[in-house]
């Protein structure tokens, strides 16, 4: 059968342009210094954790490997109340409502929740789920500058002629391909100010900033909505959105990514549970934020061109996928894994090797892979 004469030009320009995505597989036992995962913490590799799940399983007698349905049929599993009622206190909100993904969760919020007639106002550099979720929305919605209070409240005013219109305004608190991050507290002010709605998707934070950035600046109460995934520094798989309960009563009945889908198992839920308890148990939070701090002076001290940043996220702009291909293969050729990140992923010219720090690295892989790095570019 012939594939599609479109789709095959569509492959050929990204293999021209050096864009062409390809699964690379994953050896569990490289060598390479891992300076790529969004493994923040070292908790996706922890025996600590693992051990704990499977005896809490067998412990309590769930040796069930499936959700056996969605969760308004025969998925919700008692383990999602409790570990829904933790991460509510934990993260101190009124509710909390457990998806799937990241992915599943802001797909599930942003297609349901604003109505036709409103307004969604989004930072221009949001997550590819955020902006599929919104494509699926009924809302009308606009950009906004990144991290542009200005341009922000210009945009609100202009909406609030419609006086009808809920408007909800979403940012990161650390976004993803630059690891920067929005003045939060400024933010909250203007959208309180403007009887707007908040939403706060805290999946580069959380673990990095311990609880998270909305709560580390005590902004709990000005936010309408916060997603929060676990495939980041807290290792597992999952995603949670926090709010009040009825937003959590609502996503029940009108969410579609959360109707219409197969529950987590048992042993997922169960692990997103001993990863809350291994971040407030052990020190990896504080080691992490003496290696950022450790790897921002040795980018000054080299004088590399870096995006600021005080997460765990730092990018090196490297304009071409060719170049910056180029340059992550000489890295790893010395024993580092460092990703580049391509256009159309970001804009063309803004290319970049994307650095994730762990707590785990040492301050001396975090000099030797920089001072590599400045004799590459």
């Amino acid at each position: 059968m012939l594939f599609p004469k479109k789709l095959t030009a569509k492959l050929l320009h990204r293999t021209k342009n050096q864009s062409l995505r390809i699964l690379e597989q994953v050896n569990i036992t490289t060598t390479l210094i891992d300076f790529s995962s969004n493994d923040y913490l070292g908790f996706a590799k922890s025996e600590i954790i693992f051990n704990k799940t499977h005896q809490f399983l067998v412990n309590n007698s769930i040796l069930q490997n499936g959700a056996t349905g969605s969760r308004l049929l025969s998925g919700n599993h008692h383990l999602y109340n409790s570990i829904e009622k933790e991460l509510a206190q934990f993260h101190n909100s009124e509710k909390a409502l457990i998806f799937n993904s990241g992915y599943d969760a802001n797909i599930g919020f942003f297609s349901s929740v604003p109505q036709r007639g409103d307004i969604i106002l989004y930072d221009e550099f949001i997550h590819a789920s955020i902006r599929d979720g919104i494509q699926l929305s009924n809302a009308q919605s606009f950009k906004f500058k990144h991290n542009d209070l200005h341009n922000l409240e210009d945009k609100i005013n202009k909406h609030h002629l419609k006086s009808d219109a809920e408007i909800y305004v979403v940012t990161e608190s650390i976004f993803s391909m630059d690891g920067d991050a929005p003045d939060l507290i400024a933010m909250s002010k203007i959208i309180k100010k403007n009887n707007a709605h908040f939403i706060v998707d805290e999946a580069h934070a959380v673990g990095v900033f311990n609880k998270g950035s909305v709560q580390e600046l005590n902004i709990e109460s000005t936010v309408f909505a916060r997603i929060i995934t676990f495939g980041k520094a807290m290792g597992c798989h999952g995603a949670v959105i926090l709010g009040s309960n009825e937003l959590k009563q609502y996503l029940i009945n009108f969410s579609r990514s959360f109707i219409y889908t197969t529950g987590l198992s048992p042993h997922s839920l169960a692990t997103i549970k001993f990863a809350y308890s291994e971040l407030i148990r052990n020190k990896a939070t504080e080691n992490l934020q003496k290696n950022i701090l450790f790897f921002k002076q040795e980018i000054n001290r080299l004088q590399l061109n870096f995006i600021a940043s005080n997460s765990a996220i730092h990018c090196c702009i490297i304009p071409g996928n060719e170049k910056v291909k180029t340059i992550a293969k000489q890295l790893k050729e010395k024993g580092f894994d460092v990703k580049p990140i391509l256009s159309p992923t970001v804009n063309k010219g803004e290319e970049r090797l994307r650095f994730c720090l762990h707590s785990y690295n040492s301050t001396q892989e975090i000099t030797n892979v920089l001072e590599h790095l400045a004799t590459f570019v």
